[in-house]
C-alpha cells in the first residue's frame, strides 16, 4: 500500500508544514529573549577579557620588554607613580634622558609600537590578541571588571597616573586620542579622576643671541611671526618628532615640568560626547558634520585674517577632553582626509605631489634608482614619514599594467609589477629605475609653475598646494582612499573621451556621459544604474568539455583568481563537490588565458546558469567621487563621489561630467 501511494504521488501529502504568523514573530521579539542572549554573549566576552587581560597589582613585572619600570610601581606608594607612554623607541630615549632630572622612583617609561587599536569598534578576538593593549593593562594593573571612582581606587593600580608623550604632529594627536578612547570605553570613570596627562614639547624654537622662544603649535608660531618685524633675523628650528630633541633639551623639558605637563580635565557629558563623536562607528554622519563645520570655521578665519585656533598657549596647564577633540584631534582628521582623498585639481595625494615636484625640480635626463629618488624626495619636499611608503608611491606612479594607470607619469624601467599579482611582484626599489614620462610635462606644463601656490615647511619652499594639469587626472587614473568620515572610489576614464568633453564644454555644448575605461582591458563595462557599473571578464566555450577564460574583471589579479576560484573549483570542499576536472595556464605578463576542462554535464549546467556568474567573472563597481576641492571652487553639482577642494574641503560630485565642468572653470 505504501509503494502504491508513492507511485500515485500521494506521498507529497504526507506530513505538515509549520507556518508562523507575524503576530507570533512580533511577540517573540518583544519577549526579550534576543536581548537576553546578546547580553549573555557580551557577559561571556567581558568575563574572558577579565580573566585573560586584566592585571593584579605586583611590585615587579616580568615578560614585558622595553619597560622601564618605576621603582615604586606596585608598592604602597604606587598612587604617586606616573607611567609615561611614548610614541616609539626614540621618544622613549628622550623620556629616559628626562628621568635623570625627576628620578626613577616615581616615573616609568614604556614605548608604544605605532598606533593602538580603536577598542570601541574592535572585536573581542582583536582585543584579546592585541599585545600593546594587554601590556598597558598589565603595567598599569588595570582590571576590566573594576570601576575606578575615587582616589582610593587609584591606589589599587601599579601607577596612579598615565602620561602620554607623543610627537607634536597630527599623528601624535591621533595616538593621544586612541589612548583616551581606550580608557573612556573601558573605564569612563577614570577620566573624572586626576589620572590622565600629556607631556608636550616644542614644535618650533626661535633663537636670537641668548634669547630662546619655544612654540607648541604652528598657529602660535605664525602669530608670533606676524607680530615680530625682524623674525627673519631669528634662527628657527622645527622639531618634527621627539627624536629631534637632544638629551640636554630633554632634561630642560623635565626641569620645567609645570610647563610641559598638561592635565586632562573632565567637565561633564560634553566630554563623553566629544570622544564618542571622534571614535564611534555609530556617529559617522555626525563626524562628517563636525569636520565640515571645522573646515568652514577655518575658511572664515582665513577670510577675516584671523589666526588659526590652537590649544596650547603659554598659560595652558590643563585641557578638557572636548577641547582636545575639537581643537587638536580634528587636525588629524583633516590631515587624514588630505592624505587619503585626491585633489579635484590634479588628482594627486600629497605624497604623489611631492614625488612629481622633486622630479620636475631635478629635471633628470637620465634614469634614477627608485630608492635614490625616494631619498631625494625626502630632502627636497620635507617628507616626514617612512621612505618605504615613499618608494611604494613612486612605483605606483610608474605602473602601467591593466588595472593600474591609464597614463603613468613616471617611466617603469625594470620590473615594476604585473597584473599577475597586481604590482606586488615588483622588484626591490634598489634594483629598478625611473624618470619622468614624456607626457608628464605636457599634462602639467612648466609654464604654469610660476603661478602656482607653493607650500613652505621648515623654512623651505616645497611642492605647490596643487598642480593644474590640462585635463582632470583624477578621472584619467582614478583613485581610491579611506579618510576620516569619507572614502572615495573613482574608476579610470578614457583620456580621449575626457578631452572630447572638455572641447564640447569650451564650445558651450553638453558633454556626453562617460563610462569607466581601463587601458588594454578586453572585457566590458556596463552601467546598471547611476554611479553603478558591472565589469565583466571574457569567457568562451571551446568544446563540449572545455572553456577558455581570456580576461578577468579589473583588479582581479591572475594569481589571486587562480588560488581563490579555480583551485577551489578543482578540489571542492566537504559541502561542495569539484566543478572542474583540470585547468591549464597560458598567460603572459600582460595577458590572461586559462583553459578549463569539466564534464559535459557540468559545462552544460554552468552555461545555463551563466558562465560569467559561475566562474566569478563579474565585478560590481560603485563610483563615489569624493575629492578635495578649493574653497574658491565649491562644486555647483554636488551629490555623488569625494575629492579635495582648493582650500581643502571634501566635496561629493554626482557624476564624472560635473567634475569635468568644475575642473574646466578652474583651469
Amino acid at each position: 500500500q505504501w509503494n502504491s501511494r508513492r507511485r500515485n504521488g500521494q506521498v507529497k501529502k504526507f506530513g505538515s508544514k509549520c507556518e508562523l504568523s507575524d503576530k507570533f514573530y512580533n511577540q517573540v521579539l518583544k519577549c526579550g529573549v534576543v536581548e537576553a542572549v546578546m547580553s549573555w554573549v557580551s557577559f561571556k566576552a567581558q568575563k574572558q577579557l577579565g580573566q585573560k587581560c586584566s592585571a593584579k597589582k605586583h611590585s615587579k613585572l616580568k615578560g614585558i620588554p622595553k619597560l622601564e619600570d618605576a621603582n615604586d610601581a606596585g608598592t604602597k606608594n604606587s598612587v604617586d607613580c606616573t607611567l609615561i607612554l611614548t610614541e616609539g623607541d626614540s621618544a622613549k630615549s628622550l623620556a629616559v634622558s628626562g628621568l635623570a632630572v625627576v628620578g626613577r622612583d616615581k616615573f616609568g617609561v614604556f614605548p608604544l609600537k605605532g598606533k593602538i587599536l580603536n577598542v570601541r569598534e574592535a572585536t573581542h578576538k582583536q582585543i584579546l590578541e592585541n599585545a600593546e593593549i594587554n601590556n598597558v593593562i598589565k603595567i598599569m594593573g588595570l582590571q576590566y571588571k573594576k570601576k575606578y571612582e575615587s582616589v582610593e581606587d587609584l591606589k589599587t593600580l601599579r601607577y596612579g597616573r598615565l602620561m602620554i608623550m607623543t610627537d607634536q604632529d597630527q599623528d601624535g594627536s591621533h595616538i593621544k586620542g586612541l589612548l583616551i578612547n581606550f580608557i573612556h570605553h573601558n573605564w569612563p570613570s577614570l577620566l573624572k579622576l586626576p589620572f590622565l596627562e600629556e607631556f608636550i614639547t616644542p614644535i618650533v624654537k626661535a633663537t636670537k643671541g641668548k634669547t630662546e622662544l619655544s612654540f607648541y603649535s604652528l598657529p602660535e608660531f605664525e602669530e608670533w611671526k606676524t607680530a615680530t618685524d625682524d623674525w627673519q633675523r631669528w634662527k628657527v628650528k622645527y622639531y618634527k618628532g621627539l627624536g629631534t630633541s637632544t638629551a640636554k633639551e630633554a632634561k630642560d623639558y623635565f626641569m620645567d615640568m609645570a610647563r610641559h605637563r598638561i592635565k586632562f580635565k573632565y567637565q561633564g557629558g560634553e566630554d563623553d560626547r566629544a570622544i564618542e563623536l571622534a571614535f564611534s562607528k555609530k556617529m559617522i554622519e555626525q563626524r562628517k558634520e563636525w569636520l565640515r563645520n571645522g573646515m568652514e570655521e577655518r575658511k572664515q578665519r582665513r577670510e577675516l585674517g584671523l589666526p588659526e585656533v590652537y590649544l596650547y598657549g603659554k598659560d595652558t596647564h590643563n585641557v578638557t577632553y572636548e577641547d582636545f577633540v575639537n581643537k587638536e584631534l580634528i587636525l588629524f582628521s583633516n590631515m587624514d582626509n588630505e592624505r587619503s582623498i585626491p585633489s579635484l585639481v590634479d588628482g594627486l595625494k600629497p605624497g604623489q605631489r611631492k614625488v612629481l615636484f622633486t622630479c620636475f625640480k631635478r629635471n633628470d635626463k637620465r634614469e634614477i634608482k627608485v630608492a635614490q629618488l625616494a631619498g631625494s624626495v625626502a630632502e627636497h619636499s620635507a617628507y616626514h614619514h617612512g621612505e618605504a611608503s615613499l618608494m611604494s608611491t613612486i612605483i605606483n606612479l610608474a605602473q602601467n599594467f591593466v588595472g593600474s594607470n591609464n597614463i603613468n607619469l613616471l617611466q617603469p624601467i625594470g620590473q615594476f609589477g604585473t597584473r599577475l599579482q597586481g604590482g606586488k611582484d615588483a622588484a626591490s626599489p634598489r634594483y629598478i629605475f625611473t624618470m619622468l614620462s614624456p607626457l608628464a610635462r605636457l599634462i602639467m606644463p612648466a609654464l604654469d609653475d610660476s603661478v602656482l601656490d607653493y607650500l613652505f615647511d621648515d623654512n623651505q619652499r616645497i611642492e605647490p598646494e596643487y598642480y593644474i594639469p590640462v585635463l582632470p587626472m583624477v578621472l584619467v587614473n582614478g583613485a581610491e582612499g579611506i579618510g576620516t568620515g569619507w572614502s572615495t572610489r573613482i574608476p579610470n576614464y578614457n583620456p580621449r573621451e575626457i578631452v572630447a568633453n572638455l572641447r564640447k564644454m569650451i564650445a558651450g555644448e553638453e558633454p556626453k556621459p562617460m563610462k569607466p575605461w581601463f587601458k588594454n582591458f578586453r572585457g566590458s563595462v556596463d552601467q546598471v544604474e547611476p554611479q553603478r557599473f558591472l565589469i565583466s571578464g571574457e569567457v568562451a566555450i571551446l568544446s563540449s568539455t572545455t572553456i577558455e577564460i581570456t580576461e578577468l574583471p579589473i583588479r582581479t589579479w591572475t594569481q589571486a583568481y587562480k588560488e581563490s576560484v579555480l583551485e577551489a573549483m578543482l578540489h571542492g570542499s566537504e559541502k561542495v563537490p569539484p566543478l572542474i576536472t583540470d585547468y591549464k595556464e597560458y598567460h603572459t605578463d600582460t595577458t590572461v588565458r586559462f583553459v578549463v576542462t569539466m564534464t559535459e554535464e557540468k559545462l552544460s549546467k554552468a552555461r545555463d546558469e551563466g558562465l560569467h556568474k559561475v566562474f566569478k567573472l563579474l565585478l560590481p563597481l560603485e563610483q563615489r567621487i569624493w575629492v578635495i576641492t578649493p574653497f574658491a571652487q565649491r562644486p555647483n553639482h554636488f551629490l555623488a563621489a569625494p575629492v579635495f577642494n582648493l582650500d581643502q574641503v571634501v566635496n561629493l560630485f554626482k557624476d564624472e561630467t560635473s567634475l569635468v565642468l568644475q575642473f574646466l572653470g578652474l583651469r
